[in-house]
């Protein structure tokens, strides 16, 4: 049976409800000096704000050494109400200290396994999904290297795939690695960040592949493509697409935070879903909220 594999255990699909599907609860990276999402307080402040507005779930998308801290996230949970699904992964090169690249080398793809089937470091809590990063229009080694311990990881545990698309970029290329070299499913990629390059030919033809799209903000760094995005969602639901289509907020900023000023996870809720409403209307959105998610995370676990 397909479950979705939570903080606090399998759940079925259809009991996520309302899904962020890209987010941050914690991260930490040197390219975000003084930024960093580490205070489980202000988590759980944002995931509370986030439940008031409707929401029932958020996947987090921070991966392996960028402060998950997947000890505090069952409490979390368990404190809001809200399912939390953690990640496994890795990020691009320069989120990292050289040094503990290299501490990988050779085993990438068994830390991925360990941390979806046993648990976290020395938690219990198990991983849902593997989170890895393309390039900008291109893959480099890094990436190579990560896309393909990704599905090796993928092909152990039926784990779904989601990839960093760098400023939107590069969804063919990974789709062509990860689906046409590796082998894995393409119904089990979640492509990210596809509101960053506003293509619609590039991102009819990642659905047209079987990727799920995920379109994830506000972005502070890229708001010029926002107000496209409503545009880019109806544009693929009217081609049939509207089945491959994820939403989330991708908070990865302390300022960003709802309970700091900033938009936040609340957001998505708040003003996202009305938004989309006017373009897709009501019953599109709260299939694109509720059942895509459930499809794209549920996994029959090997």
């Amino acid at each position: 049976m397909s479950a979705v594999r939570t903080v606090l255990g399998d759940v079925l699909p259809g009991q996520l409800g309302v899904c962020d599907a890209h987010d941050h609860l914690f991260f930490g990276s040197p390219r975000l000096p003084g930024q960093e999402l580490c205070d489980a307080a202000s988590a759980r402040a944002e995931l509370a704000a986030f439940r008031e507005q409707g929401g029932a779930s958020v996947v987090q998308w921070t991966p392996y050494g960028l402060g998950r801290r997947a000890a505090d996230l069952p409490l979390l949970s368990r404190d809001t109400g809200v399912h939390v699904v953690a990640a496994t992964g890795l990020h691009q090169a320069e989120h990292y200290a050289p040094e503990l690249l290299t501490g990988l080398r050779g085993r990438l793809a068994e830390v991925f396994v360990a941390e979806l089937t046993r648990g976290i470091g020395t938690t219990r809590v198990r991983a849902g999904l593997i989170k890895v990063a393309g390039g900008f229009h291109a893959l480099d080694a890094h990436a190579r290297w990560t896309v393909t311990a990704a599905a090796e990881a993928h092909h152990a545990t039926g784990a779904p795939v989601a990839v960093h698309l760098e400023l939107g970029t590069g969804a063919l290329d990974v789709l062509d690695l990860l689906c046409g070299e590796l082998g894995v499913p393409p119904h089990r990629v979640i492509l990210g960040h596809l509101n960053r390059s506003p293509d619609p030919v590039v991102q009819r033809q990642a659905a047209e592949a079987g990727a799920y799209l995920a379109f994830d903000g506000p972005s502070r760094a890229h708001h010029a493509t926002d107000w496209r995005m409503p545009d880019a969602v109806r544009a693929l639901a009217e081609a049939g697409f509207g089945h491959r289509l994820l939403l989330g907020g991708d908070t990865t900023t302390a300022g960003a935070r709802s309970v700091n000023g900033g938009p936040g996870m609340p957001y998505l809720l708040r003003r996202v879903r009305p938004r989309l409403e006017v373009a897709l209307g009501r019953e599109l959105v709260e299939r694109v909220l509720v059942e895509n998610p459930g499809r794209a995370f549920a996994v029959e676990w090997l």
